[in-house]
């Protein structure tokens, strides 16, 4: 069964790379965004580091870290793309069929921007842990949505302006802006199914139900992790007061190697985006 989902796993992600889309070639090739995507990362992580202790606190609950344990970021989005659902069908409803209340569409539109900033908070968090590609993705995609917020509150401004034109252009920029969510929504899909952000990276690994030996009492030297292979899952062994300890090796959020982080007292830091393990 490990062997079948594995196969499955590495055959999909190869039809991706012989098939990629417009959109994928064109971001493969975008490299000019590396630049100011790094900035935006470093922004955000210092302000973060500015905060303090708080700081951190709030970088865990937008992570979904503590005390959810789950990323945040994928629940909250439920509520924007709900809200803008019920806004889109009662905005059209009320204006062709007089069917239901106009003061419906508004409502839902404002409930959809406070759980569109809530995202965006979480998102930009999530967003300092990608690299590469990825992080082209998740900027084009955290990009986008920041635009389509900006349309949706034009969209609410116009509708309060005690005028039917106002209201109806209003109703159109949230209509257009509703077409772009469901759009930018499909690009924060593909981050998480198709580069696996925010996934569990030892989510396939099949570990050993056996004992199984990875080499002898002499290969590792006190405080120094070493990393070792115990059939198909990489481990890291390290030894800490003279007992051996011993954890996966890559890390969960991002696929850092751990045998190259610092340790620190039973804590090893990932050299990658700092996650703890213990």
């Amino acid at each position: 069964m490990a062997e079948e989902r594995k196969r499955v796993v590495v055959e999909s992600r190869k039809d991706i790379e012989r098939n990629p889309s417009a959109l994928d070639r064109w971001i493969d090739g975008a490299t000019w965004m590396d630049g100011p995507a790094e900035t935006l990362q470093n922004w955000i992580l210092k302000l973060y580091e500015v905060l303090g202790p708080p700081g951190q606190t709030l970088k865990d609950l937008l992570h979904g870290t503590r005390p959810l344990g789950h990323p945040l970021h994928p629940a909250l989005t439920d509520v924007p793309l709900g809200a803008f659902t019920v806004m889109f069908l009662a905005d059209w409803l009320a204006l062709v069929s007089r069917a239901i209340p106009s003061e419906i569409g508004p409502f839902c539109l404002i409930v959809g921007i406070l759980g569109m900033l809530a995202a965006a908070a979480a998102g930009y968090t999530d967003y300092t842990g990608t690299f590469g590609k990825e992080r082209r993705y998740a900027v084009t995609h955290g990009l986008t949505m920041t635009l389509l917020l900006v349309a949706m509150i034009i969209s609410l401004v116009l509708r309060y302006q005690h005028s039917a034109t106002l209201f109806f252009f209003g109703v159109l920029i949230s209509t257009l802006a509703f077409g772009g969510v469901i759009w930018a929504a499909y690009l924060g899909g593909h981050l998480t199914f198709g580069f696996g952000t925010m996934v569990n990276h030892n989510a396939f690994v099949e570990g050993t139900t056996e004992w199984t030996a990875v080499g002898s009492a002499k290969d590792f030297a006190e405080g120094k992790p070493v990393r070792v292979q115990a059939g198909d899952m990489p481990v890291l062994v390290v030894r800490l007061g003279g007992r051996l300890n011993a954890i996966a090796a890559v890390c969960t959020h991002a696929g850092g190697p751990l045998d190259e982080g610092k340790l620190e007292g039973d804590i090893i830091i990932c050299p990658w985006h700092g996650s703890h393990f213990c």
